[in-house]
């Protein structure tokens, strides 16, 4: 069997639980936080898109930079009072990617493809983490990487 077959096989069957990051590290909002609440969060994390989870557990759709600021743009300026007269949930896209967490590797990298991240849900659809394009990425280098070296 070639190297290149074996690490065919091995991606395959690889999982993607050791690729999450939990939950408990993941900067969110709820559907209910204002728009004002959410674009401070963004802003403060650096990120420019984050999951919104229900207090429930459930990820119920995506909020981002972009979809906070479309909604305030004026025709002359910025309406930035605008901000506490909307939630999360008015503006947030409920169409993302998700995955399940026993799910494997190539169906992630698959859903990576045209996302930033992937949400992940256990079996009862909680959200246990995020899983990042940048994680399946680094540990796909890791992968060619260790099949190109010689013994």
């Amino acid at each position: 069997m070639s190297m290149e077959t074996m690490q065919s096989l091995t991606l395959q069957d690889e999982d993607i639980a050791r690729l999450i990051i939990d939950a408990d590290d993941v900067a969110c909002v709820h559907p209910q936080h204002s728009a004002e609440h959410a674009l401070l969060v963004l802003i403060k994390s650096g990120y420019s898109a984050i999951p919104v989870v229900t207090t429930d557990g459930r990820v119920v759709g995506i909020i981002s930079k972009t979809l906070i600021l479309d909604r305030i743009l004026g025709l002359e300026r910025i309406e930035f009072e605008a901000l506490s007269t909307f939630t999360v949930q008015d503006v947030m896209r409920t169409e993302f990617h998700r995955i399940g967490r026993s799910e494997p590797f190539l169906r992630a990298l698959q859903l990576s493809i045209d996302a930033p991240f992937l949400c992940v849900e256990d079996e009862s659809g909680k959200f246990v983490g995020l899983l990042t394009r940048h994680g399946i990425l680094a540990y796909l280098n890791g992968v060619i990487r260790k099949g190109r070296k010689r013994p």
